[in-house]
């Protein structure tokens, strides 16, 4: 099995001796002109035509009515949370299966990470993990959600694309409408995604989408942010640049700011990349088709799309029966130098969140020792 995997994916690769990456960047477009156009500008910083550019084409891509670059994802759903009230003492739902960058911008609040399990299939939070814990672990006083064992405020909920396969993200709205609890959306990793034909970040009050060097699209570091309610995109934007009030030369901050814009010279690259978003879907598309197809009689079960979603397949991921074969798998495809890795480390088990409160967590901790990341890039060869 194993030997006939390195086979496929060398092959798709046209790679039969060089060591494959689980996703590397790669520019075919017009990367280096607009690199090149934004250093001979001299605006290098975060004012920039490109950075313009940049926000336009996520509204056009997401179809939200506003968009606010960040400096990378972790800025934005930090800047995102922020926006909406989050602060020292709340707590925010999210999930354990995730990048610490999740937990990580919850903390930069000065709130905690509540832990909520996920579906098996989509890999993102539950709807009834979410349900059951805010009728059984919650209390609504005044309007406001009470977590009944630390007494905090719940403020927000962050459910998180995993990999890029999209969530039950529309029953995680209808609950959190229920609870008058906003949903920040962590699309991180699943540009291109979309659920009944609309994009993943826009369900929610707001989406963060990332650009880091591993992302289907990247400009090395970078993020967003995007909303319907026009009037919040606008603070969040003042808000990320130092919350500066224009004047032709006085320096005037009305609040406390954040230098979070993503620079021109970022911008100049992602705008060169989202260019050849279709075509790298499209491309990742194909290969996870013939994943599909590979393990499609094993025993071993490839993470596909649940039903009414389009992955981006940012990652292509499959689930073995147990974290002994897991690591067998692990061992010999990357000893044969082809990439392979393992989910995260649940959040919850991190030191610095040990503490938070979860709720059983079966889902994740099934997942977590069974799950690996496969091959996923676009071709590096022409």
């Amino acid at each position: 099995m194993i030997n006939d995997f390195i086979e496929l994916v060398r092959k798709h690769y046209d790679s039969p001796s060089e060591f494959i990456p689980l996703h590397a960047p790669v520019f075919k477009g017009n990367e280096l002109k607009y690199v090149t156009e934004t250093i001979q500008s001299t605006f290098v910083s975060s004012v920039g035509a490109f950075v313009d550019q940049f926000e336009k084409v996520m509204v056009d891509l997401t179809g939200a009515k506003y968009a606010v670059a960040t400096v990378n994802g972790t800025a934005a759903l930090h800047i995102a949370l922020h926006s909406i009230g989050v602060t020292f003492g709340d707590e925010v739902i999210t999930q354990a299966l995730s990048f610490v960058a999740t937990a990580n911008a919850i903390r930069y609040t000065g709130a905690d990470p509540v832990f909520v399990d996920v579906d098996l299939d989509s890999m993102g939070l539950s709807p009834s993990a979410l349900l059951n814990f805010l009728e059984s672990s919650c209390e609504v006083r005044d309007g406001i959600v009470y977590n009944k064992v630390s007494g905090k405020k719940i403020k927000a909920i962050v459910p998180m694309h995993t990999f890029g396969n999209p969530s039950r993200i529309e029953e995680i709205v209808a609950i959190a409408n229920q609870f008058q609890l906003p949903v920040i959306e962590d699309s991180a990793e699943s540009l291109g995604s979309y659920v009944k034909k609309r994009h993943t970040g826009t369900f929610g009050k707001l989406g963060v989408f990332s650009f880091n060097g591993n992302k289907t699209v990247t400009c090395g570091g970078g993020g967003a942010v995007v909303t319907d309610d026009i009037e919040l995109g606008k603070r969040i934007k003042h808000i990320t640049t130092t919350a500066k009030v224009p004047h032709p030369w006085e320096y005037s901050h009305d609040e406390l700011g954040f230098n979070y814009r993503m620079p021109n010279l970022n911008a100049a690259l992602a705008c060169a990349q989202l260019e050849q978003l279709d075509s790298f879907l499209s491309e990742k598309r194909e290969l996870s088709n013939k994943y599909i197809g590979f393990f499609k009689n094993s025993h071993i079960k490839f993470q596909e799309e649940i039903s009414e979603t389009k992955s981006n397949y940012w990652l292509n991921t499959i689930c073995l029966k147990d974290k002994t074969e897991r690591d067998e798998f692990l061992k010999q495809t990357n000893d044969m130098k082809v990439m392979t890795r393992p989910a995260w480390n649940l959040l919850n088990t991190s030191p610095m969140f040990e503490h938070c409160i979860s709720d059983s967590l079966s889902h994740s901790k099934y997942l977590a020792d069974r799950l690996v990341n496969i091959p996923s890039g676009v071709k590096w060869k022409n």
